[in-house]
């Protein structure tokens, strides 16, 4: 009990705490951007590829 009063009172890791917390933002904002442009590709992907297909049809 006494080491976690310690770390607690310890602020040299807040600003490692701090630069985590960021580094996790940066990395949910990057994973939403790019889970939003594989939507865009796939839906891009299947419309040509719809194309294709209704063109062979002819």
């Amino acid at each position: 009990m006494r080491w976690f009063r310690e770390l607690s009172r310890d602020e040299k890791g807040g600003t490692l705490i701090e630069y985590g917390l960021i580094l996790a933002l940066i990395f949910v904002v990057m994973m939403v951007a790019v889970h939003a442009l594989s939507i865009q590709v796939v839906g891009t992907i299947n419309h040509v590829k719809n194309e294709v297909v209704n063109a062979s049809d002819l």
